[in-house]
């Protein structure tokens, strides 16, 4: 009987730890595909022959995809388990990732849609995960998963414009080669699909039918707030290495700085979630994010190179930060895995619908005027946007009790 119970503790640790790594590789595939485009944007607009206006789209469309898919995630993981759910939206990613590196133009943006549709279900249905499963380490789940997923964001960041000079590959070889790394996501993966895997419905309390959380304020806070620090790391992605070859930046120096604001990231995401996690509400942690993107902004615009990093470091700081705030209010203002899961889906349908306004917006802004001042200005505004929604959001209540 001893040896069975042990066994059994043994088998359910090594459940729990394939689930844990296989929740860190999905993560490591939410950003990669999308900051793989910064530092070969470039080429890709110099290569096709077209607009930056055009260019910028390829970080908005994966927003807009993720604007429209977001509500429908939970949905589609009610009927057939969010473990099965994660697993075919990878299959679409791997064949995204492919598809927009042939042929042209319009492959390529409708393979950056496909992306797109893909990343959302992770997006949405991770954090919701990690309430039902992890509900005692919400914080340090939160902060690990943010982590993964910035650090491969960076390497994609700074890696993508070596890879796209070895012989023969281009950006197309060097974009086409972070299928790899959902590919190998989608086989650890495979264990989870072997399980009774519950509909998510199941997990839903009557209290949660009943709300409707479109009506909620708080729900609408941590919407714009989570929109807005997408905006910024959005925008940010497309257009940093331009903003800095105009301070004399060379490509590749411009490329690594990309990387530095996602590794900064780092210390942020995981640290934010577990000190928030702590406290009785994250209303000062939300303020000091749109203090840092409005420091950040300013600093860009300098042209000193000591300014510039400490602005670059701002910006991804700010960013990490609220970004990991933003799951962790998922969670934290709900009252169970569904309502998690709606939430998530709101936040991240209109969050990323407002999103995808600005790497378009300010491309526009930049060709009209042939500068990045006015477009470094919106971004200071969008850090007040910040402090005002983030200290709503940041307040000690439930979903439910916004009504």
């Amino acid at each position: 009987m001893a040896q069975d119970t042990l066994a059994k503790k043994k088998h359910n640790n090594i459940t729990r730890w394939g689930l844990l790594i296989g929740i860190l590789l999905i993560a490591a595939n939410l950003r990669a595909p999308l900051t793989s485009v910064g530092s070969v944007l470039p080429y890709i607009r110099d290569d096709l022959g077209i607009s930056n206006t055009v260019a910028g789209s390829l970080t908005t469309l994966p927003l807009l995809a993720f604007a429209v898919v977001s509500p429908f995630a939970s949905v589609v993981a009610n009927r057939v388990s969010m473990e099965r759910t994660i697993f075919y939206s990878f299959i679409i990613l791997t064949i995204g990732l492919v598809v927009r590196t042939l042929f042209g133009t319009t492959l390529l943006l409708a393979g950056t849609v496909v992306v797109g549709v893909a990343i959302a279900f992770g997006n949405v249905l991770l954090p919701a995960l990690i309430k039902m499963k992890f509900p005692l380490k919400i914080g340090l789940l939160t902060g690990l998963y943010a982590v993964f997923m910035n650090i491969f964001g960076a390497l994609a960041s700074g890696l993508s414009l070596p890879l796209s000079r070895i012989s023969g590959w281009g950006w197309e070889g060097a974009l086409a080669s972070w299928a790899v790394l959902s590919i190998v996501a989608l086989v650890v993966w495979v264990p989870q699909l072997k399980k009774n895997a519950d509909p998510l419905k199941r997990a839903e309390s009557k209290q949660t039918a009943k709300n409707n959380i479109w009506k909620s304020p708080l729900a609408w806070n941590i919407t714009v707030y989570m929109g807005t620090q997408s905006m910024v790391f959005f925008t940010m992605i497309s257009w940093l290495p331009d903003i800095l070859k105009n301070s004399g930046y060379t490509s590749d120096a411009a490329g690594w700085m990309l990387s530095l604001m996602q590794l900064a990231f780092i210390p942020f995401t995981f640290v934010t979630p577990v000190i928030a996690e702590k406290m009785a509400d994250q209303k000062w942690l939300t303020a000091i994010t749109g203090i840092l993107v409005i420091v950040g902004a300013g600093g860009l615009l300098t042209g000193n190179a000591i300014m510039i990093t400490i602005a670059v470091i701002c910006i991804g700081g700010a960013c990490g930060a609220a970004f990991s705030l933003s799951m962790m209010f998922f969670s934290l203002r709900s009252n169970d895995g569904q309502e998690a899961s709606k939430v998530s889906g709101m936040a991240q349908s209109f969050g990323y619908l407002i999103a995808a306004v600005g790497p378009i917006l300010l491309g526009f802004i930049h060709d009209v005027t042939a500068n990045w001042i006015l477009p470094m200005t919106i971004v200071g505004m969008i850090g007040v946007i910040l402090i005002v929604t983030g200290m709503k959001s940041g307040e000690d209540r439930k979903i439910v009790s916004a009504f």
